[in-house]
């Protein structure tokens, strides 16, 4: 899925190359994409207009949709076994779903804000528009604790972080309204690598023709094929990508 980091504890430069897009749906404003079996979830925001959806990315087609009550912004979403939690901005509610059916089963509450979320290792990890990871179980939605994110050389504070995907043992988290995202080892909250999506950026502000679009948010790792899926919220396009060193 990703070069190798290197040595010395310094953060690796990293970029993609694009393999192939297929459409997105220009009305969604994703806040959390994941691939499982061979199907995309994928959350959008914005109040009065969330939603959980199932989308074909082969084809960008949205085979199955659940809309959020008016009081819920989307944010993040992972799968969680045969279940599928997605986060809510500022209701402090995280919806669980069937993963099967998309019903709503229930919520969890907890405090702050929601952003993104990811599972790895029995384990949820989630943002919260700040520079810390948080794990939780995935059963109670319990704080497990949290790591504040690090990297070599820098001493500002790495705030933002933002729709998370964990791969690999690692967590590749998007960094809000910029074209980079980052690659934290989550037991030490150190960065060991920066993947620059400027190409993307580049390619899908020429697609769009003028169209509104916003940020850069939303990566999915396919792990059968050691590619990520990105988007953003509101582009018309949907990107395979492979992430390979800057040169």
């Amino acid at each position: 899925m990703f070069p190798l980091a290197g040595g010395g504890g310094g953060v690796a430069r990293w970029t993609v190359d694009v393999i192939e897009w297929t459409p997105h749906d220009p009305e969604a404003f994703t806040q959390g994409l994941e691939i499982a079996d061979g199907i995309m979830y994928e959350s959008t925001g914005l109040w009065g207009q969330s939603s959980l959806r199932a989308v074909n990315p082969a084809t960008g087609e949205v085979t199955a949709r659940v809309d959020l009550p008016e009081e819920f912004f989307g944010e993040g979403v992972t799968v969680a076994g045969d279940e599928i939690v997605q986060l809510t901005w500022q209701s402090g509610a995280a919806l669980v779903y069937d993963r099967a059916t998309l019903e709503r089963l229930g919520a969890h509450s907890y405090e702050g804000e929601g952003w993104g979320l990811c599972e790895m290792g029995g384990e949820l990890i989630m943002s919260d528009g700040s520079d810390r990871l948080a794990r939780r179980d995935p059963q109670t939605f319990e704080l497990l604790g949290t790591v504040t994110v690090t990297a070599a050389g820098y001493g500002g504070r790495l705030d933002y972080l933002n729709e998370l995907e964990c791969v690999q043992g690692l967590v590749v988290a998007n960094v809000w309204q910029t074209d980079r995202l980052l690659v934290i080892d989550p037991a030490t909250g150190r960065v060991v690598a920066a993947i620059d999506a400027g190409p993307l950026v580049a390619d899908v502000v020429q697609a769009s023709a003028g169209s509104q679009i916003d940020v850069l948010n939303g990566v999915a790792a396919d792990e059968e094929t050691a590619t990520l899926w990105m988007t953003g919220k509101l582009w018309p396009r949907m990107y395979r990508v492979r992430v390979v060193e800057a040169q």
